[in-house]
């Protein structure tokens, strides 16, 4: 089967930027911004993601290129006779299915509350009203069920349509919509009252501020957010290092889907934490702070109603393209793995992604009891299995395959990365012996951080 590619670069970029765009960026980014103190949070957030998530996206888009295939078939293409490396394989599959059967109904949610937004559901309501509106969707298996199975077969419903004429195609126009979102709602939230004190917090450095947190956390925080951004760990970037071509280097190519990332995550900034100091919201709320906090923002502001409506359009938008983006690697895994044809893989797929995430709708309602690990809920453990063991357990599998003798090497790593035009990766000493021994242990600190916090 001949291998599919991109029809052009700029369509690599924003399919590459909407797998990495999602509710990692939308969503959890401004609520741990505003739990971390803001400006300092921000600053260590940019550092690490040059230090951290760039180089580990190269070596994740390198193993995709040099294989062309999916993560089994790359691996195995690239491994030394007799080794096991394309194991770590078959693990991405499995991290891919666990995220979207939680991610799926996450986004799900974004649709409903668009859907609430533009039929006036929010119109003339107190707190507390708002604040149960999102108590009765979690309620209601019905509601939910249905917004994420709307999710999941316009997903594969896309995707079925191949790689240039479904996935490319649409993500093309939902990242040029997202951009333009972007655009109105922070213009819209820098003309607020109050609009200079939340750009102050969230975008100056304040180191006192961050001190009453706790640097270090504030520190620890920040490295979470730059290595959980990119969806690096599961393959979900390798499949589409899989589909471009060797015309560009790879440092330029993970600088430019970075820019992009960065981009969408700094500017839900911008959105929320002038609209949070404007209606003297505290811009630390959590998790709630997009179904809760924000929807009594817009309730209470001229024109609210839109706001809040083109707001959700946005969350919907970001968490689409991550979703259309994993659907693809896990139609091709099968594609590579089985031969099966591509409608095959979208229907199977898409009856099994839609059974899988049942038991996250229902979580919150009928098996609202049901507690997997510890006293996490069904969600909650889900991705407790993705978060903090498969994306940087898997990320530092992709990184000791790259640079160690065991694994690809870090010559045939480097060249792979440095072919074509474009920014290279450092040759030098020392950044062999960055990507050995330091960037390792930065990794082990997150995944130990991770499991015993």
């Amino acid at each position: 089967m001949k291998r599919e590619n991109f029809g052009s670069r700029l369509g690599f970029l924003l399919v590459s930027a909407g797998c990495a765009i999602g509710i990692g960026n939308v969503w959890r980014f401004p609520y741990v911004a505003g739990q971390n103190g803001g400006g300092v949070f921000v600053l260590f957030y940019l550092l690490f993601l040059l230090c951290m998530g760039v180089p580990v996206l190269t070596m994740e888009l390198a193993v995709g290129r040099a294989g062309r295939k999916s993560a089994v078939g790359a691996y195995r293409a690239l491994e030394k006779p007799g080794s096991k490396w394309h194991v770590h394989g078959w693990f991405c599959i499995l991290g891919c299915y666990l995220l979207m059967m939680y991610y799926t109904t996450v986004s799900g949610w974004m649709l409903s509350y668009f859907v609430k937004f533009a039929t006036g559901t929010f119109t003339g309501m107190n707190a507390d009203q708002v604040a149960g509106v999102f108590g009765d969707m979690l309620g209601n298996p019905g509601e939910m069920g249905f917004w994420m199975a709307v999710t999941v077969v316009a997903g594969f419903f896309i995707c079925s349509r191949g790689l240039q004429n479904g996935l490319e195609k649409i993500t093309k126009w939902m990242m040029a919509a997202l951009l333009l979102l972007i655009l109105v709602l922070a213009g819209h939230s820098l003309i607020l009252p109050g609009a200079k004190e939340g750009l102050s917090f969230y975008l100056l450095p304040n180191f006192k501020r961050a001190s009453e947190v706790g640097l270090g956390s504030v520190i620890m925080a920040a490295m979470n957010q730059s290595f959980f951004t990119l969806s690096l760990g599961i393959a979900a970037m390798e499949i589409f290092g899989s589909y471009m071509s060797e015309e560009h280097t790879l440092a330029g190519e993970a600088v430019r889907i970075c820019g992009l990332d960065t981009l969408v995550a700094l500017s839900a900034g911008l959105i929320i934490f002038p609209a949070c100091f404007s209606f003297g919201v505290q811009p630390d709320a959590g998790p709630q702070l997009i179904f809760i906090t924000l929807p009594n923002v817009f309730a209470n502001m001229a024109g609210g109603r839109i706001w809040g409506m083109l707001f959700f359009l946005f969350m919907s938008a970001a968490s689409f393209s991550t979703v259309i983006a994993v659907f693809e690697n896990l139609l091709s895994s099968c594609m590579d793995n089985f031969g099966w044809s591509r409608r095959k893989a979208s229907v199977i797929n898409c009856i099994f992604v839609l059974i899988a995430s049942l038991p996250c709708v229902l979580g919150y309602n009928v098996w609202s009891n049901l507690h997997i690990i510890g006293a996490r809920d069904v969600l909650d453990s889900e991705d407790f299995l993705v978060s903090n063991l498969l994306l940087p357990l898997g990320s530092l599998v992709y990184l000791l395959f790259c640079v160690s003798k065991w694994g690809w090497g870090y010559d045939k790593y480097l060249a792979e990365a440095n072919n074509g035009a474009g920014l290279k990766m450092p040759g030098a000493n020392w950044a062999k012996i960055y990507f050995r021994y330091v960037l390792p242990v930065l990794i082990l600190v997150i995944l130990i951080q991770g499991l015993i916090g």
